[in-house]
């Protein structure tokens, strides 16, 4: 049994669906970033977090990596040219897609108000477009890397679906299509009502 801490509309929606994918049973202590209890686990105050007996792995990109080498699943193997590739384009999305929009929340409502640059947020949402662009192009199929559903598909799927509830549009014609076929999915279609 593993336990996850974090709100179901923070990036602890990626944990959730890879042990959803994985058949994995879990506990979720809705925490939202910040709260007290999130702080007794991870100083940073970030979520999420994954409890694993004694062990906390935070991160959400570290956990489904960890979960799916563990599993031996939604990975290419560990010391491959697949896995190789797997890794780059992941390390892609977040450096191109997450970034923009990690930004954009910021200069909306996380840092102090007189810090935040309101403005911003149209070179964000351009950042995004080029980014996503960039990501579609390296596309090999249905899903990123061909035709398994692989970590990548779960950070660019939560990305997307981040960027829309900000505000941000797309200019890429085929986010739309790729999003609902991964959205599709049965585990992702069981973890929608959990989220309340």
């Amino acid at each position: 049994m593993y336990d996850v801490i974090g709100s179901p509309t923070s990036r602890a929606i990626r944990v959730l669906w890879m042990l959803e994918e994985l058949g994995q049973p879990y506990r979720l202590q809705p925490e939202q970033p910040q709260s007290e209890i999130v702080r007794q686990h991870n100083p940073t105050g970030k979520v999420p977090i994954l409890i694993e007996g004694d062990h906390k792995i935070t991160d959400s990109t570290a956990i489904l990596t960890y979960l799916a080498d563990k599993h031996g699943a939604l990975t290419a193997p560990t010391g491959t040219i697949a896995r190789a590739q797997q890794d780059s384009v992941t390390q892609q999305i977040l450096d191109e897609v997450e970034a923009a929009l990690w930004t954009a929340s910021r200069h909306s409502f996380i840092l102090p108000k007189e810090r935040r640059v309101p403005g911003i947020k149209d070179t964000l949402n351009w950042e995004y477009n080029r980014g996503i662009h960039n990501v579609m192009a390296r596309r090999k199929g249905p899903y990123l890397m061909g035709d398994d559903f692989t970590i990548p598909d779960i950070v660019l799927t939560h990305c997307a679906t981040w960027a829309k509830f900000a505000g941000f549009d797309t200019e890429n014609t085929d986010l739309v299509p790729y999003i609902k076929h991964t959205r599709a999915r049965e585990a992702f279609r069981r973890l929608v009502p959990k989220k309340g």
